[in-house]
């Protein structure tokens, strides 16, 4: 069942439409085309519906520095130095975290009015045109995200997008769970969580890779077994940045999920299964005073993103190209993410 309705004012002036779709087991999302964010999920538990997103009043999604449910590009993840070399080419883009880009800059897609091209009792699709020079970027790229609900307590989205440029293409979704209180914002380091990985990246403080691709064996990035967020937590180079924002290379084995996420009771789990090839982790180390639903603030920790991507700094590292993040002229860039509840 679908519901729709226009709220508040946006920074463009025009009211925000918000989109609320319903199943038939009582599960609710809802979505805005501001940024086409993922706004709300709230899932049937134990005979009531537990909300399991990080969110904020509709009227701070645009100050909000944290991407909360965002749809994210050109480029999601870090471009170091915010510059990178394609065919020849030295290309500078937008900096918005020091001298780097962070998820496409200083108006990337999440600060954007989407249009919404479609809509259904199960679905929405969103378009957007980005433009050719917008951000640093090179290339006119037609972008479609599509958010489906599904009977089995599923929430599935789509990204389609084409170029007539080569370019740097690497879509996501920011949402944050907290499978126990995400309301209240409850530490998410008691969660627990099960990667299908076999590597991770090193990062600097910054969050710039700075070594190759690393075997997860015998480091306190090995959810292969699945365990709590807080058992190997701040350890070796999680210092650095605070916790879990690291990117793992995922086993793509077909039908199962790359990810599990479970509440510390066990009373919910959310499977993650995706074609995308790898898993950014980021554990909210930096979400202390992100604003709440009710006005008050978030602590550090009280969600955790899993964003499906490419390799962060692909742009830069041509050895993993073969990962995606590059998108050919008129080659169609498509990928899904699913997010089951259980």
């Amino acid at each position: 069942m679908l519901a729709n309705r226009n709220e508040g004012r946006a920074p463009d002036g025009l009211p925000y439409r918000v989109l609320t779709l319903t199943n038939q087991r009582g599960m609710q999302i809802q979505v805005t085309d501001w940024g086409a964010t993922w706004l709300s999920c709230k899932v049937p538990v134990k005979n009531e519906l537990r909300e399991v997103l990080i969110g904020c009043q509709l009227e701070d999604y645009p100050v909000q520095q944290a991407y909360l449910g965002a749809t994210v590009g050109r480029f999601a993840n870090r471009i170091a130095n915010s510059k990178f070399e394609l065919n020849g080419k030295q290309v500078h883009l937008s900096t918005n975290q020091g001298l780097h880009q962070l998820h496409g800059g200083v108006k990337g897609f999440d600060k954007r009015r989407w249009n919404i091209l479609k809509e259904g009792d199960d679905f929405v699709r969103f378009s957007l045109i980005s433009v050719d020079g917008e951000e640093g970027f090179m290339g006119n790229v037609e972008v479609l995200v599509t958010y489906f609900l599904t009977e089995d307590n599923a929430v599935e989205i789509h990204f389609d997008a084409i170029s007539d440029q080569d370019t740097p293409l690497n879509l996501t979704n920011h949402a944050y769970f907290n499978l126990e209180n995400a309301t209240g914002g409850s530490d998410v380091r008691q969660h627990r969580l099960q990667i299908n990985a076999s590597h991770y990246l090193p990062v600097d403080c910054q969050g710039i890779p700075n070594a190759p691709l690393k075997s997860l064996a015998n480091t306190s990035f090995d959810f292969t077994q699945g365990k709590s967020i807080a058992q190997d937590f701040l350890q070796e180079e999680q210092q650095i940045v605070k916790g879990y924002d690291h990117s793992f290379l995922l086993h793509h084995i077909p039908q199962q999920e790359c990810a599990t996420l479970s509440a510390p009771d066990n009373s919910l789990r959310l499977q993650i299964f995706t074609s995308q090839p790898a898993l950014q982790v980021y554990t909210g180390n930096f979400l202390g005073g992100t604003p709440k639903r009710d006005g008050s603030e978030y602590a550090d920790y009280a969600g955790i993103a899993l964003e499906t991507q490419a390799l962060p700094d692909t742009p830069n590292h041509p050895e993993w190209w073969q990962y995606g993040g590059i998108s050919k002229v008129n080659e169609r860039y498509q990928h899904w993410t699913v997010f089951k509840f259980i």
